[in-house]
C-alpha cells in the first residue's frame, strides 16, 4: 500500500503519469461552449447593447452590415418613399448581406440582436437567418427600440430560420445597463 501511495505521488510530483501504467495522464477538458452575437446596427443603438452582451459572456461578435449601406434618408420612417418604408412593406424583400460569411461551426449560442423597424425585425436580419444552419444552436433574439416591443420579430426569425433552439427574446433601450443585461442572460442560461 505504502509502496502504491508513494509511486502515485511520485508521479502527480514529477509529472510522469500514471504511476500504475507509467503512461501520460489524458485529463478531460470540458466541453468548450461558444458564444457569438450576431447583432446589426444602423444607428449604434443595438451595437452598444451587442457589445454589452459580448463582454459579459465573453462572446465573439458578427456585425450584419448591409452590401448596399442605409443612409439617413433610407432610415426616414416619416417617409412613405423611404427605402426602409418599401423594404418593411413587403415581407418578401431580402436585402443584401454585405459582411463576410461567417461559420457557425463550434458556436453553441447566439444572441441575435436588431432594432425594431415598423414594428418588426429588419428584413436583413431574415436574410440572414435563411443562409445559415442553427441546428443544435440555441439563439435568443434582442431588439432596441425607443418604445415598441419584441413584437412578432422573434417568431418572423424562428419561422424563417427553420432550425435551431429559440428562446424567448426581450426588448432593450440602448442604455441599458450591464446589472439588467447580466439578470436577463442568467435567466437564459437557467
Amino acid at each position: 500500500m505504502k509502496k502504491v501511495l508513494l509511486m502515485v505521488m511520485m508521479g502527480i510530483l514529477v509529472g510522469c503519469g500514471s504511476a500504475t501504467t507509467g503512461q501520460p495522464v489524458v485529463e478531460e477538458t470540458p466541453t468548450e461552449y461558444k458564444t457569438l452575437v450576431v447583432y446589426f446596427s444602423c444607428t449604434g443603438n443595438t451595437k452598444k447593447v451587442a457589445d454589452k452582451i459580448a463582454t459579459i459572456t465573453n462572446a465573439d461578435t458578427y456585425e450584419i452590415l448591409a452590401k448596399e449601406e442605409y443612409t439617413s434618408e433610407d432610415l426616414d420612417w416619416h417617409d412613405t418613399n423611404s427605402r426602409t418604408t418599401h423594404e418593411q412593406g413587403d415581407p418578401s424583400v431580402r436585402p443584401e448581406i454585405g459582411s463576410e460569411v461567417i461559420s457557425l461551426e463550434g458556436y453553441t449560442t447566439i444572441y441575435l440582436g436588431y432594432p425594431i423597424w415598423w414594428g418588426e425585425e429588419p428584413r436583413i436580419l431574415d436574410t440572414f437567418v435563411e443562409s445559415y444552419n442553427f441546428e443544435g444552436i440555441t439563439i435568443i433574439p434582442f431588439c432596441t427600440s425607443g418604445g415598441s416591443g419584441i413584437g412578432q420579430s422573434e417568431e418572423n426569425l424562428k419561422e424563417n430560420a427553420g432550425s435551431g433552439n429559440w428562446l424567448e427574446g426581450q426588448r432593450f433601450s440602448s442604455s441599458v445597463s450591464e446589472e439588467e443585461l447580466k439578470t436577463w442572460i442568467e435567466r437564459n442560461e437557467e
